[in-house]
This record gives structure tokens, sequence and C-alpha cells, in this order.
């Protein structure tokens, strides 16, 4: 009786064992552009994407940056936050709608994620400029190196981020009780390629 008990013992474990290793995010290849162009370039060399897949990403990216930006009162507050000569007006932005008044960071390249095995995309998210020269996606919560190259992230870099539009814009109080935009998340490097 006793051998029988441990080898079920042994069995439990190890299923709790497979069941903890698969509670782990699948990571996802991911690759950041600083345009359409330089993803329609890298496709054209077999790269991680195709053009089609280049075109749907930076189209997703264009909505979520209309849709998920972070917004200013001022345009020196936005550049406060992501240097100068990285904002413009939300009306620049966002064309029929867009008030003059709010500023946004300027499109800086976007991120795109690609399941492994190229079982399809994950999801893109458009980057943006931070004060200190590196890249943060909406949320500002992961920074980055660069706007360029590859790297494995977690599926929730994809994560849709909270809507702006219609939101209370930024002050340069509300960006100094947080410690300003993106200042909450580590940065991660991307790799040379791409």
């Amino acid at each position: 009786m006793r051998p029988r008990s441990r080898s079920v013992a042994l069995t439990l474990l190890g299923a709790a064992a497979f069941t903890l290793a698969g509670c782990q995010e699948e990571q996802v290849d991911a690759q950041a552009y600083p345009d359409l162009a330089s993803c329609k370039d890298a496709a054209d060399t077999g790269g991680l994407l195709t053009i089609e897949q280049c075109e749907t990403a930076f189209a997703e990216a264009q909505q979520l940056h209309v849709e998920t930006a972070p917004r200013y009162d001022s345009l020196a507050v936005c550049e406060e936050q992501h240097g100068e000569g990285a904002c413009g007006s939300e009306a620049q932005q966002v064309g029929n709608g867009g008030s003059g008044s709010i500023f946004m960071p300027l499109l800086a390249g976007y991120l795109i994620g690609n399941l492994l095995g190229g079982r399809g995309m994950a999801g893109a998210q458009p980057m943006y400029r931070t004060q200190d020269g590196r890249f943060t996606t909406p949320g500002g919560t992961s920074t980055y190196s660069s706007n360029r190259g590859t790297a494995k992230l977690s599926p929730s870099a994809f994560s849709r981020p909270p809507t702006t539009v219609g939101k209370a814009p930024m002050t340069k109080t509300t960006t100094g009780t947080r410690g300003g935009f993106g200042r909450t998340g580590g940065a991660r490097g991307f790799g040379v390629g791409g």
C-alpha cells in the first residue's frame, strides 16, 4: 500500500508543477519600428511580419493613438513629458473633432507583437518619446530604449490601454503627482534586429 501512495503523491506533485508552469504567460515575439516604411522594408527581407501585417498593425496603432494617447492641457506640459518638438495639438493629429487646446505626443513608432510560431498578431501599440529620449506605449507602464528592434514581451504589453478621448487632459499638477508620464515601469531594450 505504501508504494502506491508514494506514486500517487509524486503524480500529484508532477501535475501541480505542470499546472504552475502552464500559468506562466507565453512570450510574444515583438518588433518595434519607427514607421510603416521600416516595417515594409523588413518584410521584404524576410522580417517578422508580411507587408499586409505591417499595414494592419500600423492602422491599429494609429487608431489606438487617436483613442488612447496621453492628452495634456498645454504644449509646455506635453513637451515636458515627451521632449521638445515631440508634441502637437489634438486637432492636428486627430483630424475631425480634435481640440486645438489639447496636446498629444506625436507618434514616434509602433510596437507589434507576433505570436510564437507565426500564429498571428498579438496586437500593435503606438510608441511615444519620453522626456529622457526613450520610448513608451500609451499606458506609460513600460519604457523601451529604442523604437527599432526585436524583443520577447508578455502579451499584456499589447493590452488595450484606457481611452483618453473626452477625459480631462493632464496638467502640470497631475503629471507632477504621478512622477511624469511613463515613470512607473522599468526600461527594456530591443535587440539589434529590424
